[in-house]
């Protein structure tokens, strides 16, 4: 039993293709999009905003968003 070994290269080629073929380029981009890791400090950005409300305020606001009318 012979055992072809592709390159790496090759193989996204065949896998790009068979995903589009099966899926359509705009779900597998959504795909793809998922593995992005981003740019960033999450962590540190996220404590910079969060650092600006007091948790009344957070409160206020959810009270706000829950009486807006739906669209």
């Amino acid at each position: 039993m012979n055992i072809a070994i592709h390159s790496l290269s090759e193989i996204n080629q065949q896998a790009t293709e068979m995903f589009v073929r099966e899926m359509g380029i705009v779900d597998i981009l959504r795909f793809l999009s998922q593995f992005n890791r981003g740019t960033g400090d999450y962590t540190q950005e996220r404590g910079e905003w969060l650092d600006q409300w007091s948790l009344d305020e957070i409160i206020k606001e959810i009270k706000i968003k829950r009486n807006e009318p739906t669209s």
